[in-house]
């Protein structure tokens, strides 16, 4: 099996943004994605919402499945997590331009690994904010699509868990905007409703996380989650049946998920030869960012080799941004940020490490991989006329 490598710029989450900016007029945006037109726009991210799962379970998610006719799915982008999605549908960049390459990912000084979720440094026991260590709008500089939008007088509205309100991620890729915080599913869905009313031209980023954290506790497909994905179907079509005249909800969401089961998983810090040469261990359970000690990625690729045999694509820095995986374009000054070696699962590996990440480490559903089952995630479209 060959890594499913994501097409960016041809089908990607970055392009989703912009394509929606394209069709409310921004001069130096291209509708590449051929969505169609609307100047009151809702878009709306499932977490964990891959499109596999949805195409599984379409007893759960009628009005959903409904809309995916004719639709192709979108690749998330590497590695397919959170974090990294997120930045890149704020950013309408690939990762290699934005920097922010995975779940956790080295900073470059006193060997910080940074939890780009919360902010903190990786594998804390009593997380401290590092937001003014590590100041998030230098971390990644460049412009948001949200910023550039309300600089063409579109009216930009974020719809979230109140908690990311001014949070590390949301400061570094998704500035711009009047920001809603929400408790529940039912002010995600007044919020949005109410949003859309509040301009000619408007775009509203609404999201949903429910669903990734039943998929991580209990597995994709499983009991709960399916309850769950009916309640996301609901929620999709209460806002599409309240959307006001020239109003559009865009579905999408930011990866998709495996199961991993105990005979699945490697604890990489239990497993001695694992650790040998390596100086910080970044990414997730299906992703692994490898720094390495001076001259010692060599003996640490062929230790990791012999341990994973075909269980992994295990690639050198300079392998993984040629072949694309992080975008057509890896800024310089943003490759430390990669590992040395990138370690991508196969199947249903899980790379875990039962004492820095002992909550993480436990999860059923994990994501983040070159698969099929976490790369692809929907695009689906309803338009009010």
């Amino acid at each position: 099996m060959e890594p499913l490598v994501p097409g960016y710029r041809a089908g990607s989450l970055a392009d989703v943004v912009p394509s929606l900016l394209a069709g409310l007029g921004l001069p130096g945006t291209s509708n590449v994605l051929g969505l169609p037109e609307a100047t009151k726009i809702c878009l709306l991210l499932v977490d964990g919402l891959g499109w596999e799962l949805l195409r599984a379970h379409p007893t759960e998610a009628p009005f959903l499945t409904s809309l995916t006719t004719g639709r192709a799915p979108l690749a998330a982008g590497f590695p397919a997590t959170t974090a990294t999605s997120i930045a890149t549908i704020g950013t309408g960049v690939p990762p290699g331009e934005h920097g922010i390459v995975g779940y956790s990912l080295a900073v470059g000084r006193d060997d910080l690994v940074l939890n780009a979720l919360g902010w903190h440094r990786h594998g804390d026991g009593r997380p401290v904010d590092l937001r003014s260590q590590v100041v998030p709008e230098e971390f990644q500089p460049r412009r948001t699509v949200w910023e550039r939008a309300e600089e063409a007088g579109v009216a930009v509205h974020m719809v979230a868990p109140r908690d990311q309100d001014g949070s590390g991620l949301t400061r570094a890729v998704l500035r711009g905007g009047r920001f809603h915080g929400t408790h529940a599913l039912g002010d995600l869905t007044s919020g949005a409703v109410a949003a859309l009313q509040a301009g000619d031209r408007v775009l509203c980023y609404a999201y949903h996380g429910d669903l990734d954290a039943l998929g991580h506790l209990h597995g994709p497909g499983s009991d709960p989650w399916r309850h769950q994905l009916a309640h996301v179907d609901q929620l999709a079509a209460a806002v599409a049946g309240r959307l006001p005249a020239d109003g559009m909800l865009v579905v999408t969401a930011d990866h998709g998920m495996v199961s991993i089961g105990e005979d699945d998983r490697v604890d990489l810090d239990t497993e001695a030869p694992l650790r040998e040469g390596v100086r910080m261990i970044g990414g997730e359970a299906r992703v692994r960012h490898l720094h390495t000690e001076p001259g010692a990625t060599a003996d640490v690729l062929a230790a990791w080799r012999e341990r994973l045999g075909d269980r992994a694509w295990i690639v050198r820095r300079d392998q993984a941004v040629e072949a694309g995986w992080f975008g057509p374009v890896v800024a310089d000054h943003l490759r430390p940020r990669i590992g040395d070696l990138v370690v991508a699962a196969r199947g249903t590996l899980g790379l875990t490490r039962s004492r820095a990440e002992s909550r993480l480490s436990g999860f059923v559903g994990q994501h983040g991989s070159l698969t099929a089952e976490e790369q692809l995630v929907p695009l689906l479209a309803f338009l009010n006329p």
